[in-house]
């Protein structure tokens, strides 16, 4: 059975589309979301435009029989003398009422109902709006931002300030709720809460609100709270069984609690003394850059990612340089050197400026974004590529035979790093979702990863190119948390590092990860150099750490 024309190129088309599933993990590919709901609303329209129609048309009709009616009624014998009175009365019983009826039940929502339904095919799921109300928590905690200020959209270098509704907190808290998090259970529940108790208009009553907000207090522990709540809550509701069930329970619970305490108040007392004593102490020591590194990573890294930390001192940021750079005079670069600046000393990190052009970048974008797929990490278990939650980005490869444009930037890499390209990895463009991230990884292999290049055959990466393809409002810092690193995006810049020494060990000070972002749309492009063809560009060092 042959299929028409059209058919294929829909069934093609969809599967285009299917693929480009995990929205919430790119900005760019949600911008067609945009128009999509742009289409939508222009077909809604259309429907209410045919409705109103309908109805005018209704309308008209009611109004001309309503006074045609009350004139006919006064003299019923008189007016249906007149024999055109009478047959337009047959006429109108057996033939228009009955057209009438027709267009009543009308159906003016075939074209609004068939687009809504061939759009609804490349709607987001529920994954990614699980994957989206996320992305709101982990900047909410990566930035220490309060529930209030994300919900009244007040955000750093934000355009388009959006506010939250008490559904919106809701639906966050509840989200939260089904991932057992009950730590934003309540912050959300309790915002939802005070947007309602401020007066604003909702379909959602404070008892539903209440139920979830008193539950999840009470799996943090803390009972007393949790009677409060549920006391208000049954204040609102007497007849609530669940509320009234738990006051009974929180009310045994805590007097449980009461008589513990009493049984041993004085051995208490003097352990809370001694732990009071020995918090002040540690709340009066000052962080200096020698704890810093007994920090856990994921706490240097939140810190790194809202600009503290920095562990940069006046006196080693005075070693750092900006300069002209021609790479040892070459012969593209000698007339025209580009601009260079230190970024970092240890590990040392270079970033060039104005290194690629906006028309270079836009075309970048142009090649990647229908290729943009879920980025995905190593598994070191099966060796195989997986996605990973610590990893919030979609990404796609280019190589010359996509644009020859691509060549070229690949040589002006070679040019200034003086490393060979031929065995270096396709340039990859990766851009960044909704909280977008990459938490902290190495880029190289490490030595409990024997096989983690083995089948590329050109060995470990020995150096990281990164573009930044844009700037980002608020959030989006490349950093370094084991030296305390921070380096912000700056669209037409690049910054440049090596991930081994020249003896061909790891170093794991370039250990590093991408922070959130906050506010904007973030595009990168990088480059991963491997180690073949390198040995007369960078000669082997004599020592493990040269």
């Amino acid at each position: 059975m042959e299929l028409p024309c059209w058919c294929l190129l829909l069934l093609l088309s969809l599967q285009s589309l299917s693929a480009h599933n995990d929205f919430f993990t790119s900005i760019g590919q949600m911008t067609d979301l945009l128009y999509t709901e742009k289409d939508l609303v222009t077909s809604l329209k259309d429907y209410i435009k045919a409705e109103e129609n309908k109805l005018e048309q209704v309308k008209r009709w009611a109004d001309k029989l309503d006074s045609l009616t009350a004139t006919a009624t006064q003299d019923p014998e008189g007016f249906l003398g007149h024999p055109v009175n009478a047959f337009k009365l047959m006429k109108r019983l057996n033939t228009e009422w009955g057209n009438l009826e027709s267009l009543v039940l009308s159906d003016t929502t075939d074209g609004f109902i068939s687009n809504l339904t061939i759009q609804r095919q490349h709607f987001p799921t529920d994954e990614d709006q699980t994957g989206a109300a996320k992305a709101l928590l982990r900047l909410q905690d990566t930035y220490r931002l309060d529930a209030n200020t994300i919900s009244t959209g007040d955000l750093p270098g934000v355009k388009h300030k959006s506010h939250m509704t008490v559904e919106d907190c809701y639906e966050l808290g509840k989200i939260a709720y089904s991932e057992v998090d009950y730590y934003h259970t309540e912050l959300w529940m309790a915002q939802a809460l005070k947007q309602l108790d401020d007066g604003e208009e909702s379909t959602l009553d404070k008892v539903t609100v209440l139920d979830y907000l008193s539950y999840a207090i009470y799996q943090q522990g803390e009972i007393e709270r949790a009677l409060e709540y549920t006391k208000r809550l049954l204040e609102l509701d007497p007849e609530h069984q669940r509320a009234k069930g738990n006051l009974k329970y929180f009310e045994f619970q805590l007097e449980k609690q009461k008589k513990a305490a009493d049984a041993e108040a004085e051995k208490q007392k003097e352990q809370e003394t001694t732990k009071t004593t020995e918090k002040n102490k540690k709340k009066r020591k000052k962080r200096s850059p020698e704890t810093f590194s007994l920090i856990p990573e994921r706490k240097k890294y939140e810190m790194l990612c809202r600009g503290e930390g920095i562990r940069m001192t006046p006196r080693r940021q005075s070693r750092l340089f900006c300069r002209y750079y021609d790479n040892n005079r070459n012969p593209k670069y000698v007339l025209g050197p580009v601009k260079q600046q230190d970024e970092w000393d240890r590990p040392y990190i270079v970033r060039y400026l104005d290194i690629i052009s906006d028309a270079e970048m836009e075309r970048i974008k142009q090649l990647a974004k229908p290729r943009l797929r879920r980025a995905t990490v190593h598994d070191p278990q099966t060796g195989k590529l997986t996605t990973a939650q610590y990893r919030v980005s979609k990404s796609a490869w280019l190589t010359g035979y996509d644009d020859p444009m691509i060549d070229t930037i690949n040589q002006r890499i070679e040019d200034l790093t003086g490393l060979e390209m031929d065995t270096a990895e396709e340039l990859q463009i990766a851009n960044y979702g909704v909280g977008g991230q990459y938490e902290p990884h190495f880029d190289f292999g490490r030595k409990d990863e024997p096989d983690a290049f083995k089948e590329l055959g050109t060995g470990n990466r020995i150096a990281t190119w990164l573009f930044y393809m844009s700037n980002v409002s608020a959030g989006g810092a490349t950093v370094f948390p084991d030296v305390g690193a921070a380096v912000w995006p700056q669209k037409g810049t690049a910054v440049f590092w090596y991930n081994l020494f020249a003896s061909g060990e790891g170093d794991y000070s370039t250990r590093h990860a991408a922070c959130p972002v906050l506010v904007g749309n973030k595009w990168v492009s990088n480059k991963w150099i491997h180690e073949r063809g390198q040995e007369w560009r960078r000669p082997c060092g004599l020592s493990e750490a040269e």
